[in-house]
């Protein structure tokens, strides 16, 4: 075990080296970057001296350097620590990011707990009671969460949110709240805005995951291992949990190396949509503007993230499911 995590280590390496540079290459694909577009507003506006100043950060941020150079430094700057500073923000992109991440881990967090606590229980059903009514019916509901957009369905809760009850349901929490410290007043009004995003973003996630368990978990409990268990007078619920269940749970662990990603990204459209103050519109607004140092550092963090959530899946599966090996060969 010690060996394989110590492999994997050695991979993650070169793998983060080969993402951090495709990632530094398609930042810098788009002709120009963030401070070309300041200088086109002030020429736009009539202002000469704005230029100047441009220059002076191109220099103090080591944009008149060749790409290569760039390169390095902005690498050498993250194994620091140094995230750099957002141009657009005009602040470290540490402080940036940390505003929102909170609210980030907090959407994500409560939608990855409702997920699982809706796939788990209704997926087993559908596996167990296969064909029944409620079996036809949750696998219609399935289907149904699969092909509706996560946008479409915030679209729709908002306008009904408004045509019914006269109210807005964007948002984290109520306006005064916004820019405040926190307190019991704004956390209580963050639990009464949750529920909205969790629905909205984890209707096609549990969704797919209740197919998968129930796709699973028929497929165990027609192995002669379980027909041999129920001809022996072994319990259903003992003969259910004991194996099969613990088999089908597969596509829950290996789902955490998106998971981990997911908690940082969260759903970028459904929250530019919904208003949510979380981290998903800023990767977004970053792209947009070139902001070069808040793009990349934002997307080697879900890189980092994943490599790390693939690394604790592939050990996690390797403790749930006797059947994978963490070294390869044959055993006898």
């Amino acid at each position: 075990m010690i060996g394989y995590i110590a492999h994997r280590f050695l991979i993650m390496i070169p793998t983060l080296i080969g993402i951090s540079l495709i990632t530094f290459i398609i930042i810098q694909l788009p002709p120009g970057d963030f401070l070309t577009t300041m200088i086109a507003e002030c020429e736009a506006q009539g202002e000469s001296s704005c230029a100047d100043q441009i220059e002076i950060y191109r220099q103090e941020y080591g944009l008149d350097k060749p790409v290569w150079q760039q390169y390095i430094i902005w690498v050498t700057d993250l194994l620091q620590g140094d995230m750099g500073v957002s141009f657009e923000y005009g602040k470290p992109v540490n402080e940036v990011i940390g505003e929102s991440l909170w609210l980030t881990i907090i959407v994500a967090g409560s939608t990855i707990i409702f997920t699982w606590v809706m796939a788990f229980p209704i997926g087993v059903y559908s596996a167990t009671h296969q064909y029944s009514w409620g079996d036809h019916g949750l696998t219609l509901i399935g289907f149904l969460g699969l092909a509706t957009p996560n946008f479409l369905l915030a679209l729709v809760l908002l306008f009904l949110a408004n045509v019914w009850f006269g109210t807005s349901v964007g948002g984290l929490m109520d306006p005064r709240y916004l820019d405040q410290p926190w307190s019991w007043g704004k956390f209580v009004s963050v639990l009464e805005h949750l529920w909205i995003p969790v629905v909205v973003i984890g209707t096609s996630g549990t969704a797919g995951l209740i197919r998968r368990l129930r796709a699973n978990l028929l497929d165990e409990l027609q192995k002669q291992y379980v027909v041999t268990a129920r001809a022996k007078g072994l319990h259903p619920g003992k003969a259910l949990v004991k194996y099969p269940l613990r088999m089908a749970l597969n596509p829950f662990i290996a789902d955490i190396g998106n998971l981990l990603p997911q908690v940082i990204s969260g759903a970028v459209i459904v929250s530019v949509v919904l208003s949510l103050p979380t981290t998903g519109p800023i990767l977004l607004r970053a792209l947009q503007t070139q902001d070069m140092f808040l793009a990349g550092s934002f997307l080697m963090c879900l890189a980092v993230l994943t490599v790390i959530g693939v690394l604790i899946s592939d050990l996690l599966l390797a403790v749930l499911d006797p059947r994978i090996r963490l070294a390869g060969g044959s055993s006898h």
